[in-house]
């Protein structure tokens, strides 16, 4: 947890004492070397699941699977990039031989944009965020599904998306168009897997202090204006996306499927 999201959240962690048991779950989240990702495997690997992690920095995975190992979670890193499509399958089927059966996939591995201004956008730069965002999901969300189809076993699939989907990303057009297209993504899934008991919901997570959001956290004028409309006064940290993760990954929430749970601190409400 970060210095700054330490002193501003409460010291105890609600995920420690979370009722769901993943006990005898096996979860895979892409980006889960770092941020939000990160806090997601913590969470539901403490909640007794084995968890698959994929990340491109191989530094980054290595830094992750220490602090995983310390909180005693069973963990497999694999280094890969969700931009790379044949690298999805690959890896895919590495994961399966090392960690055995998936039952939940978490598609968390994205990327921002430049800031460049909408007159000024290039279809190279459109094309590169939607690359990650949402062509990276969908091969994602397919290769899990084929798996839980291909078992039997059915299961949870989770897009990662972003408040940029329900409010307007003026200056960020590439990034919550993309994060926009996932929701539609998961409502069509939910509709198309729900007979393989495949469940497929999207996780919406508010404003959060990662290295991706650290130039704008940094922004005292843009941080203060998000902090004024968030009723909690403060950005998220990471980990605390962790028990929304357990719940989306919860084998007994049979009848929860094309949603989006919002976490954000009331941002989208105020």
């Amino acid at each position: 947890m970060s210095e700054t999201a330490a002193n501003q959240a409460d010291s105890t962690n609600p995920t420690d004492a979370h009722p769901l048991s993943l006990a005898g779950r096996t979860v895979l989240i892409t980006g889960g070397n770092g941020g939000i990702g990160l806090g997601m495997a913590s969470a539901v690997g403490r909640a007794g699941a084995s968890v698959v992690i994929w990340g491109r920095s191989e530094d980054k995975l290595a830094a992750a699977v220490k602090r995983l190992e310390g909180e005693g979670v069973t963990v497999h890193a694999f280094a890969a990039d969700v931009g790379e499509p044949e690298a999805i399958g690959r890896t895919f089927a590495a994961s399966v031989e090392a960690a055995g059966p998936i039952d939940a996939v978490f598609a968390n591995a994205g990327r921002g944009g430049n800031g460049t201004p909408f007159l000024e956008l290039s279809l190279e730069e459109w094309q590169a965020v939607h690359r990650i965002n949402l062509d990276g999901v969908f091969l994602t969300l397919q290769a899990g599904a084929r798996h839980m189809v291909e078992t039997g076993r059915g299961g949870s699939l989770v897009s990662v998306s972003s408040t940029s989907a329900i409010h307007g990303a003026g200056g960020n057009e590439a990034y919550g168009t993309s994060k926009t297209a996932l929701l539609g993504l998961t409502r069509a899934l939910a509709v198309s897997l729900a007979r393989h008991q495949i469940r497929v919901n999207a996780l919406v997570p508010g404003w959060t202090v990662t290295e991706l959001s650290e130039g704008a956290y940094n922004w005292d004028r843009f941080r203060d204006a998000t902090l004024a409309r968030t009723p909690v006064r403060r950005w998220a940290d990471p980990d605390e996306m962790g028990a929304a993760a357990v719940f989306l990954a919860d084998p007994t929430a049979t009848f929860h499927t094309g949603d989006h749970l919002v976490v954000d601190g009331g941002y989208t409400v105020f």
